[in-house]
């Protein structure tokens, strides 16, 4: 194999000069050229009020309110939004898995949006438990597109919206803090009386101050606390208070620190629902979300696998698994993950990543070999668990390395948790000739055949199959006693007196045939024996045997591991009769020496 020389790359700057004073002697980094000082720390751009924090030492022992936004937030982001068909499909999954409160676009924005919330009000689609939500800016005009697209729907909640950080203030608004206040509330003023046109319309509000992650608190209060009481909130009628980290900007228990103090400082707590919708611009999106629920946040808005501008929304899969993983109750069904995971590819038209948290084709798969015999020892440690406490493998308590959860509650096969590569070890090896062809192989084969596989997978550089490894297995290891120098004509065995036998045999070697006999204190030791008449000696260090299937005709396999003329080999034989197959492994042993010219 040639290994190229060392890359070039022009366009970088591999960092040089000293290491900084007061670094330790094991960390030789270097400073980069790139601008860092550009960008301000969050502290030096919004104000922490947070000092006496208890959200640390909280647990996550409930689901919050899952709102998915894949049809209106996830498809703004999408090359190709989804039209009608998609739409209608999309939503059709979010109901069958059990969400109550779904967001299904911006009618004001789109006209495909409009067309599809007049669908759902004018079809049978939303179940009667079923909330839609509907989102809009503050402005009249799209305030009233909006009210006419929801005409029909018994449960509507309308979601306004308004920018409220500084910099959005100044760069795209234009107005200062009392004039977006004033801006909010007008709106505000127009949707309540517009609703109150429509009696027993069943119509809520969500508010949301877009990149409150990056707007004064006081403010964010100001705002919020103005609208609770304009709306009139009430526990039965409540208003949602939707905080966004628009953009993400600091680590997640900044975030965390920020939705406490709202939790704290909100008025009339007990009417309002404290909602939270994370980006993912650090990649902590889902960090964000649990900080937040264990903050105070009661609904989180988010997308099915994460789909969202820039990185995505937070990832409503990732958070509610997570939550299975601990012990609770999801409260939506993720039973068959490979569906869910379709169909949001089919609607999107964007893959999900292999190696997606719980969903991704191959977050179950294991080629590294260490993972691979742990896997397989917890696998079948779990089933003898589940012997003991006397209840079905599936309601047994699930404690199986590298598996957060049982692949098999997501509607996911054992097929797919162990596969073979250039990386695997004799343990997965010997699972999945275990798990597919009934082989049991003892441990000291084990390591034999591990390095027979890992030298087909380096030279050939691919996945092997459980297929490949049966047809690999059956090369090595049974085939030479057929297809070896040497080959048994006629045979027989017989005990000849307590303790004796006799094994009596044509044995062909080349144009060579002999009639042999030879005896021991057993069929194999007497076949050796007659063996070594022929030249060919032979010692017989390790056997096993065992039926690869239950009932009458099954096949039965045995291993031999036989010292041949100084060399040492496993062989392997399969035939329905137990003797027979350990005659083959025997001779198998014998051919793979005599094969290679000992």
């Amino acid at each position: 194999m040639t290994i190229p020389r060392r890359t070039v790359f022009p366009t970088m700057r591999t960092p040089s000069g000293p290491v900084p004073a007061g670094v330790p002697a094991w960390n030789p980094q270097r400073p980069s050229a790139m601008p860092h000082h550009r960008y301000r720390p969050a502290h030096e751009r919004v104000s922490l009020p947070l000092r006496d924090r208890t959200w640390p030492s909280r647990r996550l022992s409930r689901a919050p309110l899952w709102v998915p936004v894949d049809l209106r937030d996830g498809n703004q982001a999408l090359a190709e939004p989804m039209d009608l068909t998609r739409k209608r499909r999309m939503f059709d999954l979010l109901c069958a898995m059990g969400f109550k409160e779904i967001e299904v676009g911006y009618p004001s924005a789109s006209q495909t949006d409009f067309d599809f919330v007049r669908h759902l009000a004018l079809s049978d689609a939303v179940p009667d438990d079923v909330t839609v939500s509907v989102f809009t800016a503050a402005r009249r005009d799209l305030l009233d597109r909006t009210l006419a697209s929801v005409e029909g729907l018994p449960r509507t909640l309308v979601h306004l919206y308004t920018a409220t950080a500084p910099t959005w203030r100044d760069v795209v608004l234009g107005r200062t803090p009392d004039e977006v206040h004033a801006l909010i509330r007008q709106a505000a003023t127009y949707l309540m009386r517009r609703a109150e046109e429509r009696p027993g319309a069943g119509i809520r509000f969500e508010f949301s101050p877009e990149v409150f992650n990056l707007t004064e608190p006081d403010f964010v209060l100001e705002v919020c606390n103005g609208l609770t009481e304009l709306w009139e909130a009430s526990p039965d009628r409540p208003v949602v208070h939707n905080l966004p980290a628009t953009v993400e900007i600091a680590t997640p228990n900044v975030y965390a620190d920020q939705i406490e103090y709202m939790h704290r400082h909100l008025a009339r707590r007990e009417s309002v629902i404290l909602s939270v919708h994370p980006h993912n611009d650090r990649g902590t999106g889902v960090a964000c979300a649990e900080l937040a629920v264990m903050a105070g946040a009661q609904r989180v808005e988010g997308c099915l696998f994460g789909n969202g501008e820039r990185t995505g929304n937070v990832d409503l899969v990732t958070l509610a698994l997570n939550l299975y993983a601990q012990g609770v109750n999801p409260m939506v069904d993720f039973s068959d993950i490979d569906a869910v995971r379709d169909v949001v590819e089919e609607c999107t038209r964007l893959p999900v990543h292999p190696r997606h948290p719980y969903g991704g084709a191959l977050v179950h798969t294991a080629f590294s070999g260490t993972h691979q015999d742990a896997i397989s020892k917890g696998m079948a440690r779990h089933t003898e668990r589940a012997v003991e406490l006397g209840v079905p493998a599936g309601r047994a308590p699930w404690e199986v390395p590298y598996l957060p959860v049982d692949p098999a509650d997501i509607g996911r096969t054992y097929e797919e948790v162990i596969r073979i590569n250039s990386q695997s070890g004799k343990g997965g090896i010997a699972h999945l000739l275990r798990e597919h062809h009934g082989l049991n192989l003892p441990g000291p084969m084990r390591p034999d055949f591990s390095q027979v596989v890992q030298d087909v997978t380096d030279a050939e550089g691919r996945e092997l199959s459980p297929a490949d490894l049966w047809d690999l297995f059956h090369r090595t290891y049974i085939a030479p006693a057929q297809a070896g120098p040497v080959t048994l004509g006629a045979w027989r065995t017989a005990q000849t007196a307590p303790g004796t036998h006799e094994f009596v045999c044509t044995l062909v070697t080349g144009a060579d045939e002999r009639e042999l006999v030879g005896r021991g204190n057993g069929p194999l030791s007497a076949f050796a024996q007659a063996l070594g008449v022929a030249g060919i000696a032979v010692d017989i260090l390790d056997y096993a045997e065992h039926s690869t299937a239950t009932g009458p005709g099954s096949p039965a396999v045995a291993y031999a591991q036989c010292r041949v003329n100084g060399l040492t080999r496993w062989g392997a034989g399969w035939d329905t009769s137990v003797l027979s197959a350990s005659v083959e492994a025997v001779l198998s042993a014998c051919n793979r020496v005599v094969r290679i010219g000992a």
